[in-house]
């Protein structure tokens, strides 16, 4: 093809700005905002299947005269190509979940059940009319190889998930983790070529794309990964997002299993009866979820509740129980996101985490700052487990306080990429910070009463956040001055408007 007829590709932002519209055609209608993605997503990767199998299909003719079906990456059923969708003229619902069925059908190594359970055929929800200007949306941009690579369309789906938790916030903490906040925790994991990544709580699966994204920009080969990223996720729609998502980032070889990890763990070991282990074990999981499964724990065949059986109501000891014995005996390491109580409640979850102590697991806890994730208003930690600690580092945990390691956002405070960069370089050095971090020994942590209650060992200086009088005196008048121009401007207004009688 001369250069002049190549396909012009298209920029991240072009394509956002497009897939971002097909949520617009969706605003006023009887979806919800919060099914959004259980609709606007699958679109997306069966548009991108049949794009890509387009292209394969015309080079194949251009150079051997004849299509080999073995030669596709995935394999695209007569009569359910999204052309084939487009050009149905009543029950469109039916003819697409024909079509994605159909697809789903002929690759059930890779893509059994990807699509997910949207209502497709619900017409009171989504008529034909609204769906087929769905359809002629995404029509009129091409999404094959040509002109989007995987890179790019992997980060403009995940664009999109990003837009969706705003969109839809207090839900979102089910399965959105700030990207920022991943990247931290998997920083500190420091996943190697080759080693085995489990997230037993996966959401849309960004804590594993972070994973292969860092052994990437180390310069390691990601494809030693194939096989070896596994994650279970109980939503059977955020489970499907998850996968796409692989997917569309160029990953084909993962395990993605929808069930209640808890109560249903997927990945066992038939040869030693108990829990799958993993080089890297991450998770966000729910926090303090109640009615978890402690009927069933209280006789575990897997023995999850080696250090106490938590409490009907919270189940977040039960998760860092999971996650510890899920971890490979000599290389594991584990990052959980957990509430801040749960770094000094007592009662059992108090037995549990003196336990954990004890056993020189707990390497390291971090302090993150109020607001930064989507559904709740409080302060989160990280907690970081080994299953053996460098020597140095035995008998000690690094405390953190990185409250102050954000920005305020309206609704919302963000973690920056430089201040998670900062507090990996922290717990990479494991070393005192003056107000940030300090390492304690388990002598110090036992005589608080094996609490790890951050200001019991990092307090900022009182005072430390007041401005001088000076500057707080200038802030107000400052304050104050544009205050008053406010009023002004108002009362402008509304005598313009001719609204003061």
């Amino acid at each position: 093809m001369p250069p002049s007829s190549l396909p012009i590709a298209l920029t991240l932002s072009e394509i956002e700005s497009h897939l971002w519209e097909a949520a617009n055609i969706l605003r006023g209608s009887p979806v919800d905002r919060t099914d959004w993605k259980s609709y606007i997503l699958p679109l997306l990767f069966f548009k991108r299947i049949c794009d890509v199998w387009d292209e394969e299909h015309a080079a194949m003719l251009e150079e051997y005269g004849e299509d080999f079906a073995d030669e596709h990456r995935f394999q695209v059923p007569e009569g359910c190509h999204w052309n084939d969708v487009r050009a149905t003229p009543k029950n469109v619902g039916t003819a697409l979940s024909n079509a994605m069925r159909g697809v789903e059908a002929a690759n059930q190594r890779h893509l059994y059940g990807v699509f997910g359970d949207a209502q497709w055929t619900n017409k009171d929800r989504l008529p034909d009319e609204l769906l087929k200007d769905l359809i002629e949306h995404f029509s009129a941009l091409a999404i094959g190889n040509a002109r989007v690579t995987s890179d790019v369309m992997g980060d403009a789906y995940e664009y999109l998930i990003k837009q969706f938790a705003d969109a839809t916030n207090k839900k979102a903490g089910e399965f959105y983790t700030p990207r920022s906040v991943v990247r931290l925790m998997v920083d500190i994991v420091d996943p190697r070529e080759g080693e085995s990544i489990y997230d037993p709580a996966c959401g849309t699966g960004g804590m594993l794309l972070a994973a292969v994204e860092h052994v990437r920009e180390r310069g390691g080969d990601p494809r030693t990964f194939f096989g070896k990223l596994y994650g279970q996720e109980k939503n059977l729609t955020t489970a499907s997002v998850a996968r796409m998502n692989l997917f569309l980032h160029g990953i084909e070889d993962f395990v993605i299993e929808r069930g209640d990890t808890l109560r249903n763990p997927v990945f066992t070991d038939p040869a030693t009866g108990g829990l799958g282990t993993f080089d890297v074990v991450i998770a966000n999981p729910p926090f303090s979820l109640a009615q978890w499964g402690r009927e069933l724990w209280e006789s575990d065949p897997w023995g999850r509740a080696f250090a106490g059986l938590p409490t009907d109501s919270n189940g977040d000891m039960a998760w860092v129980q999971h996650m510890v014995k899920s971890m490979a005996p000599r290389t594991g390491r584990m990052a959980v996101v957990l509430p801040q109580g749960a770094l000094f409640r007592g009662g059992v979850e108090g037995q549990i985490r003196q336990h954990l102590l004890r056993a020189d697991h707990i390497e390291a806890v971090i302090g993150l700052a109020p607001n930064l994730f989507y559904g709740t208003g409080l302060a989160a930690s990280v907690l970081v487990l080994r299953q053996h600690k460098a020597p140095e580092r035995r008998g000690k945990v690094l405390v953190v306080d990185a409250s102050a390691s954000f920005r305020r956002g309206r609704a919302q405070n963000f973690m920056e990429p430089e201040h998670a960069q900062q507090i990996h370089g922290w717990v990479e050095a494991f070393e005192d910070v003056e107000d940030q971090a300090r390492v304690v020994t388990l002598d110090e942590v036992e005589k608080e009463g094996w609490t790890l209650n951050i200001s019991r060992y990092v307090l900022p200086p009182i005072g430390a956040d007041i401005p001088p009088l000076s500057e707080a005196v200038a802030a107000f008048k400052d304050a104050l001055t544009r205050c008053r121009e406010a009023e002004d401007h108002l009362r402008q207004v509304i005598e313009e408007g001719g609204w003061l009688q």
